[in-house]
């Protein structure tokens, strides 16, 4: 039963003015659409993707809180493209042709949650460009040209949980850069030209600590070096980085503690003399072959399976001697002779030597 407006005229009035006011802001931001993009007014949705845009439209309504630009021909971004859209949620930047983006694009929209930047041209990313996202949980960095990430780009991610770099120029990356990622479940690094040295392996120890509590993570194959090519480096033993510490070592003690020899400096590497008493040849450090540290792995386990039954057998072999003795003692004592019974001591004597 509805209420009269003669029983209720204020609040009869209150409800008009508030069906009126909705009408009149859902024509409005209807009519603030761009008209390069298509609007959808109950999810708040813009939707310019596929429209051939080179630059951002400049009125997008402000209380829009997913924004489609994927699909078009965007170059560049200016540092005030998203300035008034601090409401936006989901921002898709993908398919376009991106390259340099400016530090901090993103510091006035607080409220975000997804980025986007998947199939564009970015080669190099600012130590800056991702802060000021406190809330953002999605990030697809994957098919750029990138080939290094700065540390700190990820320090102000707390609720970072989706992270994809996969298909860039990526060789190595650096463990401190992803360890403020503490609520990271998933992570895509696959086709990349993975350099699985010594810059490499402190990552490889924070992917084992990632997997152990409970992340996900795609195969990370090897492209150098060649004993390694085409493996997963979560499969390779930590021994094949052992000469690490021995580059380590020698790093540490600078190269005034290490000169050069006089006779090879400056001569091209073809044209190197053989090594000589005279004249040492610095020894390259090189990763162990994977044959060889598997086969290490197997002759100690035989080794020591060898040492286990021989300590086994002296043991048994120990107590079947102790259990003999025992018996002939007990034996001994009930054919003991008499006292001045000369002869019975030295039968005795003669079984005791004949035993020891």
């Amino acid at each position: 039963m509805q209420a009269s407006p003669k029983r209720f005229p204020h609040r009869w009035a209150l409800e008009t003015f508030l069906v009126c006011w909705l009408s009149m802001c859902a024509a409005s931001s209807l009519l603030s659409c761009p008209t390069s993009c298509t609007c959808n007014t109950s999810s708040l949705e813009v939707d310019c993707s596929g429209r051939g845009l080179t630059a951002i439209p400049p009125d997008i309504p402000q209380d829009t809180r997913t924004l489609l630009l994927l699909n078009n021909r965007l170059s560049s971004l200016p540092g005030a493209s998203f300035s008034n859209l601090s409401s936006l949620h989901r921002l898709d930047l993908s398919n376009n042709f991106l390259d340099q983006l400016p530090s901090q694009l993103f510091g006035d929209l607080v409220n975000l949650t997804e980025i986007r930047l998947r199939n564009n041209s970015i080669r190099s990313l600012d130590r800056d460009f991702l802060q000021g996202l406190p809330l953002l949980r999605r990030l697809d960095l994957s098919l750029n040209g990138l080939s290094q990430l700065p540390p700190g780009l990820f320090d102000d991610l707390p609720m970072l949980h989706w992270l994809s770099l996969r298909s860039n120029r990526l060789q190595s990356l650096e463990r401190i850069t992803f360890e403020p990622l503490s609520n990271l479940e998933n992570i895509q690094l696959g086709d990349n030209p993975w350099e699985c040295d010594c810059k490499l392996r402190d990552f490889k120890h924070w992917m084992e600590w990632f997997s152990y509590r409970g992340g996900k993570i795609d195969e990370l194959q090897c492209t150098l070096p060649k004993e390694l090519r085409g493996r997963d480096i979560r499969m390779v033993p930590v021994e094949m980085f052992n000469y690490c510490s021995q580059l380590e070592d020698e790093n540490i003690a600078g190269p005034g503690d290490r000169p050069t020899p006089p006779c090879t400096k400056g001569i091209p590497a073809p044209l190197e003399p053989e090594p000589s008493p005279d004249c040492p040849q610095k020894q390259r450090y090189r990763p162990a072959s994977v044959r060889r540290a598997i086969g290490t792995v197997i002759i100690a386990g035989v080794v020591c399976g060898v040492v286990c039954i021989m300590m086994v057998v002296a043991a048994a072999y120990g107590c079947i001697y102790a259990s003999l003795m025992a018996k002939y003692h007990r034996e001994l004592k009930k054919r003991q002779p008499l006292m001045g019974d000369t002869e019975g001591e030295q039968e005795e004597q003669r079984q005791i030597s004949s035993v020891a």
